[in-house]
């Protein structure tokens, strides 16, 4: 440890991040900003040349950061993992999806682990930051490492550090949030901690174990897929009785304590919120429980974008359309507003339902101007014009971005079904359905 822990505090320690997403360039880049030799490591040649090139693809990172330290030479991407062999610390940035059954898909980090094996040295740090089940980094990691021969908390050092990525937040970024570490050993957490203490402006809060710390990146998620599960619920109800849910938060929003405001909206979309419950209930079963409030949310969330295609077909019913041949035109492809994620966003589930219902739809989103779907590339319009706006039979609105000119979208629509109340300021209100 006392080597590792010099190499920390003087800089001279290299160190590695697998995966350049959202959350490896990020934080490749503010290792690099502290001052250590830094290697990004990706299985996409695309991702690695763009880097190397100092051309930035994930919002949250600024480009004049990414071209000084590339030109510095403190920041390197390679496709080459026998260069994990020169580093001293490496952070595991990969995806964790679903499979089609809706199970844990731990192939990427376990690939990760495994491709880290044959040049695991003594006094090397590896840190797991992928979201995934608690008992990931002990039942699946460690054991892998330690077919190297070397000893975990004796050889080399292993601890969970989850990922707090919330792209387009515009003052907590990588930098500057809190994070939570969990060792294998007290002497993990150490090591661990050490290393984002300094690169880091941000406290760093240390729990017992790997598990708590993943228990604890589940919590934050599931914590939020509930209670929006709770307001999609009562966002139907409120339709059916005819009260204004929005009005409903705002009235709540007034009492000064016990109650944080959620908001309704097409469905959930990002890596995070719509996939961490299913890691979380997954794994519960082996223990024989079942997570009944966890999984009733998950349901509510995952309906909304069929039950917003059915408020779609009743709305056009009221000016004698039918859905089948009606030209949908939909605002917002990106999950949320003023960002270019669109990972398992509700909008294109949205897409389907409306397609399989006979619907020619149409979308714009000036921050995802195409994207691929089912083995081809849909192509959004690329200006929102009078004439694209009066040739819908309805606008639905499944993005707020602030960039859009909503009181020129209600002048020119026939009817508008805003899903995110993204017309909440428009003057006029007898063309639009909410949620």
């Amino acid at each position: 440890m006392r080597i590792l822990m010099e190499k920390l505090l003087n800089k001279s320690a290299v160190l590695g991040v697998i995966g350049l997403g959202y959350v490896g360039l990020p934080l490749a880049v503010e290792k690099a900003k502290a001052g250590y030799r830094t290697i990004g490591f990706d299985i996409q040649e695309s991702k690695v040349n763009m880097v190397n090139s100092g051309i930035n693809y994930i919002g949250d990172v600024v480009n004049e950061d990414l071209e000084e330290i590339i030109k510095s030479g403190r920041l390197q991407a390679t496709t080459n993992f026998d260069q994990v062999a020169n580093a001293d610390c490496i952070c595991i940035c990969v995806p964790t999806p679903l499979d089609s059954y809706k199970q844990p898909d731990l192939s990427f980090v376990k690939a990760s682990a495994e491709n880290i094996v044959p040049f695991l040295h003594e006094e090397m740090l590896i840190i797991l930051e992928s979201t995934t089940y608690p008992g990931t980094t002990e039942e699946l990691i460690k054991p892998i490492l330690e077919s190297s021969g070397l000893v975990c908390g004796k050889d080399f050092y292993l601890a969970f550090s989850p990922e707090r990525v919330d792209p387009g937040n515009l003052y907590y970024k990588t930098k500057n949030t809190p994070k939570v570490v969990g060792g294998v050993t007290p002497t993990c957490t150490d090591v661990a901690a050490t290393l984002y203490e300094i690169i880091l402006e941000a406290p760093i809060h240390r729990v017992s174990s790997p598990a708590v710390a993943e228990m604890e990146k589940i919590l934050e998620n599931t914590y939020r897929n509930v209670n929006i599960g709770l307001i999609n619920e009562l966002a139907i109800l409120s339709n059916k009785m005819n009260i204004n849910i929005w009005e409903v938060i705002e009235a709540a929003k007034s009492k000064p304590y016990g109650f944080q405001a959620f908001y309704p909206g097409p469905g959930l979309g990002g890596h995070c919120i719509p996939l961490d419950p299913y890691y979380l209930s997954w794994k519960a079963r082996e223990y024989g429980f079942h997570t009944s409030m966890i999984e009733a949310s998950m349901m509510i969330n995952d309906r909304m974008p069929e039950y917003c295609v059915e408020r779609a077909s009743r709305i056009l019913n009221q000016y004698k359309k039918s859905l089948n041949g009606s030209e949908i035109l939909m605002l917002g492809i990106a999950y949320k507003q003023d960002i270019d994620d669109y990972r398992e966003s509700p909008a294109i589930k949205v897409i389907d339902e409306l397609e399989k219902e006979g619907a020619i739809v149409k979308y714009f989103d000036p921050f995802v101007p195409e994207f691929p779907k089912s083995g081809r590339v849909i192509k959004g319009e690329t200006e929102l014009t009078k004439v694209l706006i009066e040739q819908a039979d309805l606008v639905i609105v499944t993005t707020a971005h602030t960039n859009v000119d909503y009181s020129f979208v209600q002048q020119h629509a026939k009817v508008i079904f805003d899903t995110k109340n993204a017309l909440v300021d428009v003057s006029s209100r007898e063309n639009i359905e909410l949620l």
